[in-house]
């Protein structure tokens, strides 16, 4: 007989309930766990889809996704006439508030050269960007459709082609552009601005031929290390091969939020081991009486922390099982892309099973306290 099956039965309604809440902290977990990876999906995906192996940017910084860097626009001649260049094009970034159908949508917008690298990925849906103006190729999350119009600034755009799961690393829906219509976006202003502006410049006019990067794409066989060794040499400019610029995302946009989803993780697991190992010693409580009648009829000590270890672990399969279920069955439903990878998975039921057995240790501990004389008392 399985002393911790029966007991569990015997009070099956109590163990349910604490199983369910338990579930929903477990899940909890999982899910942020999830909301980590996820984060690190949406973040490296718009540098991933350029395609590029070496990003050249402005002297002195890291790149536009970590500070501001600007380059003349006729660098990327210079750039893509250097030997062992496959292909070179300049792209700008720019986060906008686009006002459709009544509502305020915020989106990275993109804005490179078409053919070239930097343009926007295979779509799944529609073409990609053919003209050079007034065309427009969107995420899905930005909720807009085929042919469907928008404006940016002044002008409207049309959707030509969908993407799927592109988005900046704060959550914005990507749209790219060509990077003749982003720079008119970014420096064409309305005409009592421009006006203020011509008059305090006395007529002076400034370029507008100007870029975030330069996205670099190298002739088979050429080390992309050595290539952007060779850049920095011109001193006005820096060049980050596309392990640079993933590491230097990781380290400024990621690594925050991984420490503050780490926090908010071990809490929860802390507060997890607290519920069951309170759970556990109130059972054992409640049986210390059946505990004492045991130990008077010869149970061995094994017997007994048999029983409190095995409910302990009970509670932490069954509610993990659950928790789990429910954040696969509604991972899609938030509004952060949440990756659920088996190794973490994994990772946490171990955590989850070792946090039960410390649990277990009050209750094993008050067990074995237990005078067996105390079965004789009233």
């Amino acid at each position: 007989m399985n002393l911790a099956l029966k007991d569990i039965s015997h009070n099956l309604g109590r163990f349910l309930l604490t199983c369910l809440g338990l579930s929903l902290l477990l899940g909890i977990v999982l899910a942020m766990v999830g909301i980590y990876r996820g984060l690190v999906v949406e973040s490296l995906g718009l540098v991933r889809a350029a395609g590029a192996q070496v990003w050249v940017v402005e002297g002195g910084t890291r790149g536009p996704f970590a500070e501001a860097s600007r380059l003349p626009g006729d660098t990327r001649e210079a750039i893509a006439a250097q030997w062992g260049v496959a292909a070179a094009g300049g792209v700008s970034y720019q986060n906008i508030d686009a006002q459709h159908r009544g509502q305020t949508k915020r989106m990275m917008v993109v804005g490179a050269q078409i053919a070239r690298p930097g343009e926007a990925p295979p779509v799944v849906e529609g073409r990609p960007i053919l003209r050079s103006r007034y065309e427009a190729v969107a995420d899905r999350g930005a909720g807009l459709a085929l042919g469907e119009q928008i404006r940016l600034g002044r002008d409207m755009f049309t959707v030509v082609g969908l993407t799927s799961g592109l988005v900046a690393s704060g959550g914005d829906p990507v749209m790219f552009i060509t990077l003749r219509d982003a720079q008119k976006l970014q420096f064409d202003l309305a005409p009592p601005a421009a006006r203020r502006e011509f008059a305090r410049s006395a007529g002076a006019t400034g370029t507008t031929n100007t870029v975030n990067a330069i996205l670099v794409r190298l002739l088979p066989g050429v080390d992309a290390n050595r290539f952007a060794q060779d850049i920095v040499r011109w001193k006005h400019l820096a060049a980050l091969t596309q392990e640079d610029q993933e590491a230097v995302l990781a380290r400024s946009v990621i690594d925050r939020a991984r420490r503050q989803i780490g926090l908010f993780t071990t809490l929860l697991l802390t507060v997890s081991t607290v519920i069951v190992g309170l759970i556990i010693y109130t059972m054992t409580i409640d049986k210390k009486k059946a505990i004492a009648t045991l130990k008077l009829i010869g149970a061995p000590d094994r017997r007994i922390v048999g029983l409190i270890v095995q409910q302990a672990i009970a509670m932490g399969v069954i509610s993990f099982v659950t928790g789990a279920a429910l954040i696969s069955a509604g991972h899609g439903y938030f509004p952060r892309r949440v990756v659920l990878e088996p190794a973490d998975a994994a990772a946490l039921f171990g955590v989850v099973i070792v946090a039960c057995l410390l649990a277990s240790a009050l209750g094993v501990r008050t067990a074995l306290k237990i005078d067996p004389a105390s079965a004789l008392a009233g």
